[in-house]
């Protein structure tokens, strides 16, 4: 499958830089533009919603599988694996430390956290953890 397969399927999509796209995640009731799809040179898709959809359940939402993301194997050949950019890193972490802060204030401010900002507070948690581990 190519990017534009995927890209054809969703709604207000925006390059934002070669290879670069943001749209609106089908996986969730989503107002603007949440998520970020990335076209690697081997033909690979990358997909993150920033509301915290899994990469599965934005596929499902327009028919596609996780497999469709990948080209198709050249023989035994596995495609080489390039990291992220620094500055896709950047975003990430700003989103998720955005989160803490928020929850924070909330915190704060003497007004309890919901079951779901708990566990979405969890997740952004990790995130950064799993970016600091990948760091070191």
């Amino acid at each position: 499958m190519s990017v534009e397969t995927l890209l054809s399927r969703l709604d207000k999509v925006r390059r934002t830089g070669a290879g670069r796209w943001i749209a609106r995640c089908p996986a969730h009731d989503d107002k603007s533009p949440s998520l970020s799809v990335r076209e690697l040179d081997d033909g690979r898709a990358l997909l993150h919603c920033f509301a915290g959809c899994a990469a599965a359940d934005v596929l499902a939402a327009v028919g596609l599988e996780l497999s469709d993301l990948f080209p198709e194997p050249i023989g035994d050949r596995r495609p080489e694996r390039q990291p992220f950019s620094a500055e896709d890193v950047l975003r990430c972490l700003e989103f998720e430390a955005t989160l803490v802060y928020l929850a924070a204030v909330d915190i704060c401010a003497g007004r309890a956290l919901s079951g779901e900002d708990i566990e979405r507070l969890a997740v952004a948690v990790a995130r950064i953890n799993a970016a600091l581990e990948v760091a070191a």
